[in-house]
């Protein structure tokens, strides 16, 4: 190989390397039920609480997104509400309560991150 080629193919192997590292910064983190329960219970300082508050951000931010493609999906289905779509449940329904499931885990979740928030401001 010559010397541009390996110029060319280290400047892209460090250019793959940014926008993976890039990539992973911007991925909410994802706990487990049990780790989330213990860092509950041991947070303590400011630092933790905003850890906190920024993971149930980032969920309220996943369900507000669900909520929002299954509102378009109840608004298309209910164009239609005759014939096979009038069957019990109706499909416009299960969107319907798909929705609503998403919007009240987005408040849950906005309730808990405005709880760590205060939390974190407070604590200083």
């Amino acid at each position: 190989m010559n010397r541009a080629t390996n110029i060319g193919l280290i400047a892209f192997s460090f250019a793959m390397a940014l926008a993976m590292a890039s990539a992973e910064s911007t991925i909410a983190p994802q706990y487990g039920n049990a780790e989330l329960q213990r860092m509950i219970r041991q947070a303590h300082t400011p630092q933790e609480y905003q850890v906190l508050a920024g993971y149930f951000r980032s969920r309220q931010q996943k369900f507000e997104q669900q909520a929002q493609a299954e509102k378009e999906e109840w608004q298309r289905r209910s164009q239609n509400v005759t014939g096979p779509a009038a069957k019990w449940p109706r499909p416009v329904d299960s969107s319907k309560n798909r929705y609503d499931y998403f919007t009240c885990q987005a408040n849950q979740m906005a309730q808990q991150a405005a709880r760590y928030e205060s939390l974190a401001t407070h604590s200083q």
